[in-house]
């Protein structure tokens, strides 16, 4: 049994029973601190980049201490509980009429934000913007170092029609249609895509912690944290939660851990930024040395995929993620 993948769900009665980061070493966990950073981002109601940054970054504020690595991790949006990916961003409360219990069962603070109406809709807008979120959501967990945890059927914009509890349903309201509806599309692809760009490159499958330090002659550090600016977050920035927009660089010469035969793993570097405003904003690229040209990979707002300068700014509207590939000549 020596190849067993323990991952431990860090729950438990009483108080005190939440303990996530506190199991030993050789355990992974349900990261929920993650979980709960990621909803609240995009919904609107973060509380400063730096809690962001700990969760896209392998959480080390919870595994490093007791000698674990990033994959003690297991991150995660939406669970075999609680609201699909679809049903996060459709419905603000739970709908958990047909249980039985007078919609007392499941939980209530769900972290959900329904765009604008409660439930199925008709307007355009709204699906529009439930769509894209779904996106963002799914593009921060498999970008996001660590070990991602996707919910059967997220990829396929899967309902359960509002209801958080659905373990007593052997109905519609819990059965997985395998089909691609003409809205999931979209999602279906994006999914292939990231887990593709997963298996392609370790720079996002890390082993080890970040130290934040300089990887070659010109400066340029491992991991390193951006606002929409163009330039390293400050202190200041840190704990503002006002702050909406932070770009994670990560170096693909950095990658501390060796390959199969021992080898030295190097990578493409990448720009991962978050835009979680809804307003739209002119996001300047970090200059050089971080990069000769930026090509744009994956993006959840419709832009075309360009190279663009590096010190130059984009308008990127609102509640979007754009990865880039940092190139050098």
């Amino acid at each position: 049994i020596s190849q067993v993948k323990l991952i431990a769900e860090p729950w438990d009665l009483g108080e005190g029973g939440y303990q996530v980061g506190e199991f030993p070493p050789l355990w992974t966990e349900w990261n929920g601190k993650y979980r709960d950073t990621v909803r609240d981002l995009w919904r609107g109601h973060g509380h400063g980049l730096r809690e962001v940054a700990y969760r896209l970054s392998g959480s080390s504020d919870l595994y490093q201490d007791d000698g674990r690595r990033p994959y003690a991790s297991i991150n995660f949006v939406t669970a075999h509980d609680g609201f699909t990916l679809r049903d996060l961003t459709s419905y603000d409360v739970k709908h958990n009429e047909a249980n039985g219990e007078d919609n007392n069962d499941g939980e209530s603070h769900n972290r959900s934000w329904n765009c604008g109406v409660e439930g199925e809709t008709d307007d355009e807008h709204v699906n529009g913007l439930r769509l894209r979120q779904a996106k963002n959501l799914l593009t921060t967990l498999l970008l996001s170092t660590g070990v991602p945890m996707l919910t059967m059927g997220d990829e396929l914009r899967r309902t359960q029609g509002g209801n958080n509890n659905a373990y007593c349903q052997d109905n519609e309201i819990s059965w997985l249609d395998w089909d691609i509806a003409p809205d999931a599309q979209e999602v279906y692809d994006l999914a292939a895509q990231l887990l593709q760009l997963r298996k392609d490159h370790p720079v996002f499958r890390q082993k080890a912690f970040f130290s934040g330090t300089a990887v070659g002659d010109d400066g340029v550090k491992d991991i390193a944290w951006f606002g929409p600016h163009g330039r390293e977050l400050t202190d200041a920035e840190w704990f503002d939660p006002a702050q909406q927009t932070i770009g994670m660089y990560l170096d693909g010469r950095g990658i501390r851990t060796r390959g199969p035969l021992g080898e030295r793993v190097v990578d493409d570097s990448f720009l991962l930024l978050l835009h979680a405003g809804a307003e739209d904003v002119d996001l300047v690229l970090p200059a050089a040395p971080w990069a000769s040209w930026y090509e744009l990979v994956v993006n959840t707002g419709g832009y075309p995929a360009t190279i663009h300068q590096p010190g130059g700014a984009m308008r990127v509207g609102g509640r979007s993620v754009l990865l880039f590939r940092a190139l050098r000549t």
